[in-house]
């Protein structure tokens, strides 16, 4: 492999986490300002929309990436909101399963439609053939 190379390669890297981390401080920030909510909330939200019939606890941490520890902090205060209800296993009683309540599913619907047009936003300068490009090199990248 040639150093010239190797150092091309290293300044992508280091590219691509600054997009990365600029995009994700925008959409951190417009949670914010614009729905009085953090990205790990809204995380947690569309982990337990994607999985109506809810998860348990280790389950939704696995799903996020997340300790245990940080997902218990982001439900309780979920709980406490009203958008996410736990229910004790009937088979398992040391297992607990969180869903959406309705309220937290209307929430979650009205944020992400709100989530979608900021990505929108935050990529606009993108054009189709531009997405085309990129997500077929991001796969590539994804399978080594």
């Amino acid at each position: 492999m040639s150093n010239s190379l190797s150092k091309r390669r290293l300044k992508m890297w280091i590219r691509l986490l600054g997009v990365t981390r600029a995009a994700e401080g925008g959409l951190r920030e417009y949670l914010r300002v614009n729905h009085d909510t953090t990205l790990p909330r809204f995380d947690v939200l569309a982990a337990l929309w994607r999985r109506r019939e809810g998860v348990t606890m280790s389950e939704l941490s696995r799903m996020l990436l997340v300790s245990n520890g940080n997902a218990t902090t982001v439900v309780d205060r979920l709980e406490k909101d009203g958008l996410v209800r736990r229910t004790p296993s009937e088979t398992d009683r040391r297992t607990v399963f969180v869903g959406l309540t309705p309220e937290g599913l209307a929430q979650f619907e009205g944020l992400a439609a709100d989530h979608e047009a900021e990505v929108n936003r935050l990529f606009g300068g993108l054009s189709e053939a531009d997405l085309d490009a990129l997500t077929d090199i991001l796969k590539r990248m994804g399978k080594t």
